[in-house]
């Protein structure tokens, strides 16, 4: 789908946010999976989570991040993903999980636009919370690794320059009226 556009990048770099603000702005967005899954396992006491069961928390974005795509497959504007079937690709890539049938067959089935927009790690903005537990250097090396997975699956990145929320979000922006 031309119009689905990939906000992705290490954790605590800025990607909600810049979400956050687009949303405001009235663009449909679709919200991160992973976060979701944690919240929903921690309020049930469940086990899906990156810190006791890599696989089980994969498998739910994996199912997540389909009905996320099935949300929207029938918007004609842009739609904006905190994130993307392609992100857990890289997820499984960086825990050295096994690939299940499941995610190689939604990493080609469902299609994003080709333009990525990738958030570097950004030290000053970085920070933990309950959903979020990895150090700076973890942020960084999931960096690479979504680097990584959005080339092998044919996906051109764009960096997204450190600045204020409205620069991210007008950077974005004018770079999709020149792909119109």
């Amino acid at each position: 789908m031309k119009n689905f556009i990939i906000l992705t990048g290490g954790p605590g770099s800025g990607k909600t946010t810049v979400i956050e603000r687009l949303e405001a702005l009235n663009f449909p967005c679709a919200n991160e999976v992973g976060r979701k899954i944690i919240q929903r396992q921690v309020q049930t006491k469940g086990t899906a989570v990156p810190w006791y069961n890599k696989s089980a928390f994969r498998d739910a974005m994996i199912r997540e991040e389909k009905k996320n795509y099935d949300t929207y497959k029938n918007r004609e504007e842009f739609v904006f993903f905190d994130r993307s079937i392609i992100d857990i690709w890289g997820y499984t890539m960086l825990e050295q999980l096994d690939i299940s049938d499941n995610l190689l067959k939604y990493c080609r089935e469902l299609t994003y636009c080709k333009t990525v927009f990738i958030f570097p790690p950004w030290k000053a903005i970085y920070t933990n919370d309950s959903e979020r537990k990895q150090n700076f250097s973890e942020a960084a090396t999931t960096y690479h690794e979504m680097i990584s997975a959005y080339k092998k699956f044919g996906y051109t990145l764009t960096v997204i320059p450190k600045g204020s929320v409205n620069e991210r979000v007008d950077f974005i922006l004018e770079k999709l009226n020149t792909l119109a």
